[in-house]
């Protein structure tokens, strides 16, 4: 298997599958017409497949091949894109499994429809969940075709564009604020009102087991050992994805917002630890408080790694899913496709796409003059470290790196071995980062 330098513990040269698992708004809106609707007599049919699922069991590979075949007529096999061009900056393919053309645009809907198909056969009439939005669209769209009732809490910042379709599909919502009230505890007290089944978004089995049919359409359509690389929040699709994997030759990873990776530092600890706040990244849909008990459980032994990464690299790897690959993904979903770079440089070296000498020859009319040309633009390796562009800076031999190569050779390549053990399983990555774009471009006091 292969990947990026910044991919801990992966060489170069294989392919990396990446999930997309949300998005806002899809180009065109005829993907919708790829879901069946099933009929009544349908779901009744669909129900002997398999037997209940309690809420609060650890799900087995048993269980997801169970779900799949209980929610396989209604939920859409979503293409795996492995034809666009996306890589990485050292040259590794990346395909997209395209979630985002899932019913109501998330993967969410299939955890959502299994557990609600399970209570609606135990004689559920009203399913109550809390969600950012994903979870919300499908537990009120599950619903509808259930015939059920459906209330959904979510934060008051969610965005306007999930809350209409919800509505849309007949869910009452209820508001809370994120960071300052429970969501927990406004759905025990609705659950006792409404006498409604209580749907967690992903530390419920009958979630996570729904979720984890789309791992089982990943074995189908991988045809060789491949990395796969999962956006998380409270780790429902992740560890859906883990038991279908179970016994087979893929390794799972995690992507979470920087700043946010309570799974990053909850593994390396071997606890579930919890974020420090709960907003201040654009991924709203996997902004999660900590990782779940069950889901927690099954990924601690299953993962072989996490990455994060910052708002303005989600917004790039957006921009590349939509150029590349014409997928409208919401942040959350694309945090897989964002992952943190080092920019590593030479003590000597200059970083511009002007020329210090062309600089010079038409300020001083003599290129020799470049050195106080460069300093000038402040492309100076001390300059770019003071502003954040780049990581670090590899010290030169006396004279510059030309004056003896083997020396340079043996700095540039302790720099790079030391870079990659830093990233590999380190949770300090997204605390160190968090802020590496957002300080770029400050004035430098001279």
């Amino acid at each position: 298997m292969g990947g990026s330098l910044i991919m801990p513990g992966i060489a170069h040269g294989a392919q990396f599958w990446v999930i997309l698992g949300n998005k806002c708004c899809q180009p065109g809106g005829s993907i919708f017409s790829l879901c069946c609707w099933p009929s009544n007599n349908d779901m009744g049919e669909a129900f002997q497949m398999t037997d209940p699922l309690a809420a609060n069991k650890t799900p087995t590979r048993s269980d997801v091949l169970a779900a799949y075949s209980l929610i396989r007529p209604h939920v859409t096999l979503t293409p795996l894109l492995d034809r666009v061009n996306i890589k990485t900056q050292a040259g590794t393919k990346l395909s997209i499994k395209a979630e985002s053309l899932q019913e109501t645009g998330s993967f969410k809907f299939r955890g959502a429809l299994h557990a609600c198909m399970l209570v609606a056969k135990e004689g559920a009439r009203h399913v109550l969940a809390y969600s950012s939005g994903n979870h919300a669209q499908g537990i009120a769209r599950a619903a509808k075709m259930l015939g059920m009732e459906a209330t959904i809490i979510m934060p008051h910042d969610a965005p306007t564009i999930k809350m209409d379709r919800v509505r849309r599909d007949g869910a009452d919502i209820f508001t809370y604020l994120r960071g300052q009230e429970s969501r927990e505890e406004l759905g025990e007290r609705l659950q006792q009102e409404k006498e409604a089944f209580l749907i967690k978004p992903y530390d419920d089995a009958r979630v996570i087991a729904g979720q984890g049919s789309l791992g089982l359409e990943l074995l189908q359509q991988l045809n060789e050992p491949h990395d796969v690389i999962v956006c998380c929040g409270g780790g429902g699709l992740s560890s859906g994805i883990a038991l279908a994997f179970d016994g087979g030759p893929h390794r799972l990873f995690v992507a979470e917002p920087a700043g946010f990776d309570d799974w990053g530092r909850s593994l390396d600890k071997g606890q579930r630890l919890s974020n420090d706040r709960a907003t201040g990244s654009i991924c709203d849909a996997i902004l999660t408080p900590t990782p779940g008990e069950i889901t927690f459980d099954i990924l601690k032994s299953r993962l072989a790694g996490h990455f994060a990464a910052d708002d303005r690299q989600v917004m790039m790897a957006m921009k590349s899913a939509w150029e590349e690959a014409k997928i409208t993904a919401e942040p959350g979903g694309a945090v897989a496709l964002a992952t943190a770079n080092k920019v590593i440089m030479l003590e000597h070296s200059v970083y511009s796409v002007i020329s210090p000498e062309g600089c010079a020859s038409i300020l001083w009319r003599d290129a020799a003059k470049a050195s106080d040309a460069a300093s000038a633009l402040k492309i100076t390796s001390e300059d770019l470290l003071k502003l954040g562009v780049i990581d670090s800076i590899i010290q030169e031999p006396v004279g510059g790196a030309h004056r003896s190569h083997d020396e340079a050779i043996r700095s540039v390549g302790d720099e790079l071995e030391a870079s990659l053990l830093a990233l590999e399983g380190s949770g300090d990555i997204a605390k160190d980062r968090a802020d590496k774009f957002a300080k770029m471009g400050e004035a430098l006091l001279v």
